[in-house]
């Protein structure tokens, strides 16, 4: 059943990444599709029209593999000697600084969601913590 949850959470995902492509194609915007799709899954994440949950397990699937989709890209420079050029380690560079800049922004971000995450759940709670003990 889980596969089935996971497999569903993966297509509402991609359903939010073809409305964004359906948004490019109708108004021409200069942005690409995902992050149009993915700016949409955010204002309905922020406006609790979309629970979390409802999409928790397939986006934390597809993070798991995150990384297989980069061996592509790299395998291109392989292809292209020039990138080893002046012009190509200033590339690299940027590519390297951007992807760190990323990261380190969203561990702040998930940070503050965690922290804001366990203020709720302080609050549902009625802000008494309770200790459970298993023997």
């Amino acid at each position: 059943m889980t596969i089935i949850r996971t497999i569903l959470q993966i297509l509402i995902l991609y359903i939010f990444y073809y409305i964004g492509v359906l948004i490019v194609n109708v108004t021409h915007l200069p942005f690409p599709p995902s992050v149009i799709g993915l700016l949409l899954l955010f204002l309905c994440l922020q406006r609790k029209w979309i629970k979390v949950g409802i999409i928790q397990q397939g986006a934390s699937f597809l993070i798991g593999f995150m990384t297989l989709f980069f061996i592509p890209s790299m395998l291109g420079i392989v292809e292209y000697p020039e990138l080893l050029s002046m012009k190509g380690i200033l590339l690299i560079v940027t590519v390297f600084a951007s992807t760190v800049l990323t990261i380190y922004l969203t561990s702040i971000f998930s940070g503050i969601i965690e922290r804001k995450e366990r203020g709720l759940k302080g609050k549902e709670d009625g802000g008494v913590e309770r200790h459970h003990l298993y023997h």
